[in-house]
């Protein structure tokens, strides 16, 4: 045991030291780690299954051992030297114990560093509502939604609860109360934790994952009883996002919920994490705030023209994934291979980026100018 702690704790420190996101620990090859977006080996010893068992035991808490042997697997989260946390994700594959851990960054990342879109700070400090932050595992929903909740303690006097799985990012009291609880340890599940929340005399509520009709028909109804609700959904897009919540109820409700929806709504932050050049990560985002157009077009079940709405709702703050990759893409930041991979219309994207490496003037609209078209198309038939 004493020999592994000793590991691990080698094994973390590297981790930390290198500003790697991730360590997966698994039987047949040796410690890795995903650093920059990418997965590399360590210089270690190939792990078998008495390493990965040892490894695990010296970091899990029992109760999660015992889910583990339960379930198959566990989360929680744990503190190492100097104040940083990892979440961990224990598991069982071909029988042997599995470990992944990511790491936590110690510090909270202002807006500004996030990139995060303008429209942001003015829906946080509305008095009610539901904002979503939406995306794949590993796109940095949890980055961006305590970087918020920083901003609020740093800015405003109100009542924060957070109901997390595991808790990742300790917020201490500043301007703001902050009670943070967590799931099978403080209370039993997401759903029943907004409902104890309501009567906590809450301002913000952060629901960690709406994973299931109870935990989403709650956030809504929290949202619509003056309350501002922060949750996470892992959908790609605005539109995605909408139908996501409404497929998950019975046909016969799903009208009313299209109504509760479109009123509860504020907004919906999607993003995708990308390598950034030359090094480093960056966050590539679609940003819909919900406008009484939006709303129409969810209650009347056109969520098919959301992006639509959202590429003419500039002035509102909005704009569409493919138009941020695509900037980023023309800013220098991000390779032509990478944005492609995250576009939601991959297709339109690599005909407006060509365009452009034609020389051709896009707007933000991704429409070549047309007199370039027409001044361009004698030349290509010669």
């Amino acid at each position: 045991m004493a020999t592994s702690t000793i590991q691990m704790e080698t094994l973390l420190k590297t981790v930390t030291q290198i500003k790697a996101s991730d360590l997966h620990l698994t039987v047949g090859q040796p410690p890795v780690v995903r650093h920059q977006g990418r997965m590399k080996q360590l210089q270690a010893k190939v792990l078998d299954g008495d390493d990965t068992t040892s490894l695990m035991k010296s970091i899990t808490p029992d109760r999660c051992q015992q889910e583990l042997q339960e379930k198959g697997g566990a989360d929680f989260a744990i503190e190492f030297l100097e104040g940083t946390r990892f979440r961990v994700a224990v598991f069982k594959q071909r029988g042997y114990t599995g470990l992944v851990l990511r790491r936590i960054p110690s510090q909270f990342l202002t807006f500004e560093q996030l990139g995060m879109p303008d429209a942001i700070r003015r829906l946080i400090t509305r008095p009610r509502g539901l904002l979503l932050v939406t995306g794949p595992t590993g796109s940095g929903k949890t980055t961006s939604l305590a970087s918020m909740i920083n901003f609020l303690n740093e800015n405003y006097d109100r009542h924060i609860i957070t109901l997390e799985d595991p808790i990742e990012y300790y917020h201490k009291h500043k301007k703001c109360t902050v009670n943070q609880r967590e799931i099978g340890v403080d209370c039993p599940n997401f759903s029943e934790g907004i409902r104890r929340a309501l009567r906590m005399d809450p301002d913000i509520i952060l629901v960690g994952e709406m994973r299931d009709l109870e935990t989403i028909h709650a956030a809504i109804e929290a949202a619509e009883t003056g309350h501002i609700v922060f949750g996470t959904l892992h959908t790609s897009n605005a539109a995605s996002t909408v139908n996501r919540i409404i497929d998950v109820f019975p046909q016969e409700q799903q009208d009313q919920v299209r109504t509760q929806l479109s009123t509860a709504l504020i907004g919906v932050l999607s993003q995708t994490l990308m390598p950034k050049k030359p090094d480093g990560l960056i966050a590539g985002y679609e940003m819909m705030v919900v406008t009484n157009a939006i709303q129409a077009l969810m209650r009347d079940n056109k969520v098919y023209n959301i992006p639509s709405a959202i590429q003419t709702g500039r002035q509102h703050g909005m704009f569409l994934l493919d138009d941020h990759l695509f900037k980023l893409w023309k800013d220098g930041l991000v390779a032509k291979e990478e944005v492609l991979l995250r576009s939601s219309t991959p297709g339109e994207l690599a005909n407006k980026i060509a365009k452009a490496e034609r020389g051709q003037s896009v707007d933000d609209d991704g429409d070549a100018d047309e007199d370039e078209d027409r001044q361009r198309k004698p030349a290509v038939k010669r």
